[in-house]
């Protein structure tokens, strides 16, 4: 007779303490992340109801008296959000890509302990974080001295390489072992050798979390084109809407001053539906980031 053989599940059993506080866990984690989209949901609802409306009952989950009128008055002229659009992401790729380029290099030499000026340089960098120049200096240097006066330069420079961020991203090139780069050394390789191919492939997290940071700076950014820029098609995405929306109230103070009823005037919803243009791309983009974020975050805190 055949000799029967059991077979046993590799699977551990959890005791059932642990599933109760799985199940608790997944409910107030479900619960947060409820709370956190909550804002984002009454922003969209608040864009896709009628002017009147909000004025009276104010914001809620469900659009009241649906009306698409914000986004009509800010789409009157698509070719305008489309090249807003583009300027901002053009800054947004160029300014984060060269610079994380600068950061990770710049990291890669004052984190090198066989680099005798490593300690005076980080001394240098970190001093400009605590004194600058004020905005009337910054302006002039750029005016007279870069000639940036409605150059897209001027939206790309002032952000290129934070300190702080650097400084961030020398700990993450600290990680690294030093024993790979010797042996890279040994093999024969040159230091921008070393940089692109070993380097840099092994900084993923850290160029996901600080190109993530760089980027939203980027592109909210719109103090440095109301500084710098003149020519509307130059314009990126943020001061373009908050050009809008100062229009807006501005036909609404001429409206009120005519004795022309301005309750219809999109003044409130058009700021929601802007919100909405304006954040859609990032929370678009958040996800594909997201686990290099949390591995970026987190870097440090554990060791072994």
């Amino acid at each position: 007779m055949p000799a029967t053989t059991s077979v046993k599940s590799n699977k551990i059993k959890m005791a059932g303490a642990t599933v109760v506080f799985n199940i608790i866990g997944y409910i107030f984690i479900t619960f947060i992340a409820l709370l956190c989209l909550l804002p984002f949901i009454i922003l969209i609802s608040g864009s896709f109801s009628s002017e009147q409306a909000v004025r009276l009952n104010g914001l809620s989950l469900l659009p009241q008296e649906f009306t698409t009128e914000a986004y009509e008055f800010v789409f009157r002229n698509p070719q305008e959000i489309i090249n807003a659009y583009g300027i901002t992401i053009l800054i947004t790729a160029i300014g984060t890509g060269v610079g994380l380029i600068f950061l990770t290099m710049t990291a890669f030499v004052i984190s090198r302990k066989d680099f005798k000026y490593r300690n005076v340089i980080s001394f240098y960098f970190y001093f400009t974080t605590l004194f600058n120049g004020g905005m009337v200096c910054t302006y002039i240097f750029y005016i007279q001295y870069y000639h940036l006066k409605d150059n897209l330069l001027a939206l790309i420079l002032p952000g290129l390489t934070p300190v702080f961020y650097m400084l961030i991203m020398r700990n993450f090139v600290n990680g690294i072992p030093a024993a790979l780069i010797e042996s890279a050394k040994i093999d024969g390789a040159g230091e921008l050798r070393i940089f692109f191919q070993i380097v840099l492939p092994l900084l993923g997290s850290g160029l996901a979390t600080i190109g993530l940071f760089m980027a939203l700076g980027y592109w909210n950014d719109w103090y440095n084109a109301m500084l710098y820029i003149n020519t509307e098609w130059k314009y990126p995405l943020q001061y373009m809407l908050y050009n809008m929306i100062q229009k807006a109230a501005a036909m609404a103070r001429v409206a009120s001053q005519l004795g022309i009823p301005v309750e219809n005037l999109p003044t409130n919803t058009l700021k929601l539906a802007m919100a909405v243009i304006a954040t859609g791309p990032i929370i678009l983009l958040y996800p594909f980031v997201q686990k290099y974020f949390v591995k970026g975050v987190t870097i440090g805190s554990v060791k072994g």
